[in-house]
């Protein structure tokens, strides 16, 4: 979600914006909904009328931040002068940042129980995954792939980065999961040799 003019944008998208802010401080997985509320400075009434629950809530907060994300990945360019696991490089630091780890617990939370059927977390997986494809494989093409080839180390590429952070959440352990995704960026830029 991008930041708009609180003019412009709509009372749900105000209150949305409100509530990922305060997701990303502090999380909100573990909170009521009057807890959320609260610090979204609305009442839990609000925040059923326009999102239904707390779990359609909680989807819509993934949403956003996903969304915010592509959007700074959006933005990131790549250097001709310097190596393309640059980028990628710059994404994961920004994916990586002990801020987001709140937020990332509730995404995986929310996307097994989507995976396990849950009906109020099924909203989540329309795009979970292309969304993100086009943009890696657009980058992907533009260093010289297939675009069918693209497709395809873009879905690789955002099941490593997920594992990864999967990785980095369950055992704390940075220096091995950055290190594992350096190799991972020399690999699919053909600069590791055997």
């Amino acid at each position: 979600m991008t930041a708009t003019s609180p003019d412009a944008a709509s009372p749900k998208d105000r209150l949305l914006e409100a509530v990922v802010e305060s997701a990303l401080a502090g999380g909100i997985a573990d909170k009521s909904l009057r807890a959320i509320a609260e610090a979204a400075g609305t009442s839990h009434r609000m925040l059923i009328h326009h999102f239904g629950s707390k779990e359609g809530l909680l989807v819509e907060v993934i949403r956003a931040v996903e969304a915010r994300q592509r959007a700074l990945f959006a933005a990131l360019e790549a250097d001709p002068e310097e190596p393309a696991e640059d980028l990628g490089q710059a994404m994961w630091s920004r994916l990586r940042d002990p801020a987001l780890a709140p937020q990332e617990r509730l995404f995986f939370e929310v996307y097994g129980q989507a995976l396990q059927g849950r009906e109020w977390a099924k909203p989540l997986l329309p795009g979970v995954v292309e969304d993100w494809v086009a943009p890696l494989a657009a980058l992907f093409t533009a260093a010289g792939q297939s675009p069918a080839q693209a497709r395809v180390g873009a879905r690789l590429g955002i099941a490593v980065t997920r594992g990864l952070l999967l990785d980095v959440l369950a055992t704390g352990e940075t220096a091995e999961t950055d290190a594992a995704m350096a190799l991972f960026l020399e690999l699919i830029n053909g600069r590791v040799t055997s």
